[in-house]
């Protein structure tokens, strides 16, 4: 598993280099420096940081089958006669959404809320950056 600069897992973990160092430090995390004499972190530290401050919504009781929730402000909110694209920033993830005018009245949505998404997909791809240099 490769090391990672810290902005490098800030930037991954949506928080600032100054949180994940906090982190590094009241956990105990090994860190040490690069080539270039940068402070890395394992990988791995930085996957275990993520489950841990992960915030999953609020739910009142209620379950559900779908795992991936994002919880994140809405910044945009375009509706016609019928449907509805409401866009999120959820930590660095930017999520549209479609659905129906009726269930953005319903829910309140406009720019500004504070709103969770919740994703259950049949298909999901994902893909790993190229080797650095």
């Amino acid at each position: 598993m490769p090391d990672m600069r810290i902005s490098e897992a800030a930037e991954l973990l949506g928080v600032s280099d100054d949180t994940v160092r906090r982190w590094v430090q009241a956990q105990g995390i090994p860190t040490w420096k690069d080539e270039s004499n940068r402070t890395v972190i394992p990988s791995l530290a930085v996957a275990q940081l993520a489950r841990e401050s992960r915030r999953v919504a609020e739910d009142a009781g209620v379950r559900r089958s779908a795992r991936n929730q994002f919880v994140g402000i809405v910044t945009a909110v375009t509706v016609d006669t019928v449907m509805a694209q409401v866009e999120m920033q959820c930590g660095p993830h930017r999520v549209v959404s479609l659905m129906s005018a009726e269930a953005v009245r319903e829910l309140g949505l406009e720019p500004g809320s504070v709103a969770t998404a919740v994703v259950k997909a049949t298909t999901v791809i994902v893909e790993t950056p190229a080797a650095r240099a």
